[in-house]
């Protein structure tokens, strides 16, 4: 379902569905899982890659699955779904500490978008097709998109996006902030490899401080956010990296990160 392998301080993770677009299914959603809480602990990982292939990042959920959930009654209907390992995965999501950052080729629907958009970044490639058609299915996103697409975008393009289930391309995806960059067809991967190297010089205790305070302040007031970041950043001044880095500072060489 997927092929994960370490290389150069990243996690890379490629779905590996092609007859299926790379839909997502409940064992390639345990695969991404364990995969991932495999490094999340692992000093030498700094960053989780996200890819498919040149035709299709994720084109969502495999529907296949949806069709066979028993009629019952809505209480126990909703305790079988939110236990869905797809469903699992995107709170999963949430709560990671490293960086996720996503390589777009070709087609990023329904769950593979909600998916992205749960990571931190996303590079897109001008093959790259955005979209959240579940309304044609009598469905909603609901893995995150009806909350994390306005969040990005605004309620009214969001509302517009779910409710005709337009897709748009990455060149779009870019000028709604979606993406952080638009590349060649092909190089979503390398563009990614290359933000990935330059992370390393930023201290890992750092960067997951830094994406916790960000993605909890959304929900705060701006007063909660400061005194947020007040206490990460208090802790973080007891670091070994911390005094590393002021170290490598005053004596003009590269800091040597421990993540500790």
């Amino acid at each position: 379902m997927i092929i994960a392998k370490r290389r150069k301080g990243a996690l890379e993770i490629q779905f590996n569905r092609p007859d299926r677009l790379n839909a997502i299914n409940e064992e390639m959603a345990e695969e991404i899982m364990h995969a991932m809480d495999a490094v999340e602990l692992d000093r030498k990982i700094i960053a989780v890659v996200l890819s498919g292939d040149q035709r299709s990042f994720c084109a969502g959920a495999d529907l296949g699955g949806f069709q066979d959930l028993p009629e019952d009654r809505y209480d126990n209907y909703r305790a079988r779904y939110n236990q869905r390992k797809n469903r699992l995965l995107y709170r999963f999501f949430m709560n990671y500490t490293k960086p996720v950052i996503s390589a777009v080729e070709g087609y990023c629907l329904g769950g593979g978008f909600e998916m992205a958009m749960m990571g931190d970044i996303i590079i897109a490639s001008e093959s790259a097709s955005f979209g959240l058609p579940e309304g044609r299915h009598s469905l909603i996103p609901g893995a995150g998109g009806t909350q994390n697409l306005p969040r990005l975008i605004g309620a009214p393009l969001a509302k517009e996006m779910i409710w005709t289930g337009r897709r748009i391309s990455g060149a779009e995806a870019k000028e709604y902030r979606i993406v952080n960059h638009v590349v060649e067809q092909g190089k979503a991967l390398a563009k990614v490899r290359e933000i990935v190297e330059e992370m390393k010089g930023v201290g890992p205790l750092a960067t997951m401080m830094t994406k916790q305070t960000i993605n909890r302040g959304m929900d705060m007031t701006l007063q909660q956010g400061f005194l947020q970041e007040a206490d990460l950043a208090y802790m973080l001044s007891w670091s070994d990296d911390r005094t590393e880095g002021l170290k490598a500072f005053s004596e003009r060489r590269k800091p040597n990160f421990k993540g500790q």
